[in-house]
């Protein structure tokens, strides 16, 4: 499930580090986000989408490994995007 074009620039425009910014982790992050949000809402109506749900793993381990790559080299960026998603308890 894509997101609509509106949707995608506005999760571009609130966590963009830069003007011209559409790729770095924290936008990636964002974005996979919404669209593993917008899976799990899926899932709720289809219990036995087999196929999507292995694609909301893949994107999940994307979003894992993005997760650790920012810790890593700019723990400030990743405290913030986490309380700004609330991904972590």
């Amino acid at each position: 499930m894509a997101l609509k074009k509106e949707k995608k620039t506005a999760v571009i425009k609130t966590y963009k580090e830069h003007e011209k910014d559409s790729g770095s982790p924290s936008v990636q992050i964002a974005l996979l986000t919404e669209r593993i949000n917008s899976l799990s809402e899926h899932f709720k109506n289809h219990k036995r989408d087999h196929h999507s749900r292995r694609g909301l793993l893949r994107m999940v381990s994307i979003r894992r490994r993005l997760l650790e790559y920012l810790k890593k080299t700019d723990s400030k960026k990743y405290q913030d995007i986490i309380k700004k998603l609330d991904l972590r308890k």
